[in-house]
């Protein structure tokens, strides 16, 4: 019962650490990419590595920090935190599913990225614009990523295991977007979106409530509960959206 417990808390953890990460990680490729065709990639890796050192500093600077703050405390911020991050990604998710809102779509972004930089005046020597774009997209999104790795792992008192899901997830993200370049637009972003929106919310409400002092039945176990009746409220919500959408248009 115990070891079932623990494992259904590990695997809504590393499914919300893993589809987070990868949802940011290939906006981040998108942009590397156009920078990297059309203005070289010698400045946009450059870009690249300065913006993960950044972020490898902030981590050091500011991850440590997290294990004194009283776990209920801690608890109660992140999950209030994972709770607006939930909401946010839901709200577009479901206005995207039920097409009141336009999907995310990587091949257009990329396109438009593209004739952005093609606009932009070429550069002598060091390419600015390039370095500031793949450097920007990065810092950007990775910085979502440390968020939700430093704001899951330490509550759930598994920071390793989240720091190992987003690096693998990282590796595994460059790897795709090294064989398929542009067309990432055959990612499911918007279900993924939905999925991670889901999962944040979920730990939103548990740890909110552990830090509130509630005791949920089944301990982590609850976790999984949880996901499954956000899961069947988001779905019931984006067929609700969808037929009044249709219904609108009819009329």
């Amino acid at each position: 019962m115990i070891g079932a417990t623990v494992s259904s808390g590990i695997v809504v953890l590393v499914g919300a650490v893993f589809l987070a990460c990868a949802v940011e990680m290939v906006e981040a490729l998108t942009i590397v990419v156009a920078v990297g065709h059309t203005r070289g990639w010698r400045w946009a890796l450059e870009g690249v590595i300065v913006a993960l050192v950044v972020l490898g500093a902030l981590v050091g600077v500011f991850g440590p920090a997290l294990i004194h703050v009283p776990l209920s405390w801690l608890r109660l911020i992140v999950g209030g935190v994972l709770l607006i991050f939930g909401l946010q990604w839901l709200r577009k998710a479901v206005l995207r599913a039920s097409g009141l809102k336009a999907k995310h779509d990587e091949d257009a972004i990329y396109a438009e990225m593209v004739a952005e930089l093609h606009a932009a005046p070429q550069a002598t020597s060091r390419d600015q614009i390039a370095f500031m774009m793949a450097f920007k997209g990065v810092f950007l999104e990775g910085l979502e990523v440390v968020v939700t790795v430093l704001t899951l792992g330490t509550s759930a008192h598994r920071l390793g295991l989240a720091s190992a899901v987003a690096g693998g997830t990282v590796v595994l993200v460059a790897v795709v977007g090294a064989v398929v370049a542009k067309q990432l637009s055959s990612v499911p972003e918007n279900a993924m979106k939905t999925t991670v929106g889901v999962m944040l919310i979920s730990y939103g409400t548990f740890w909110a409530g552990e830090g509130l002092g509630i005791h949920w039945p089944g301990s982590d176990g609850f976790l999984a509960l949880l996901v499954v009746l956000y899961g069947v409220a988001t779905y019931g919500v984006v067929l609700l959206t969808r037929q009044a959408a249709r219904t609108k248009v009819a009329s």
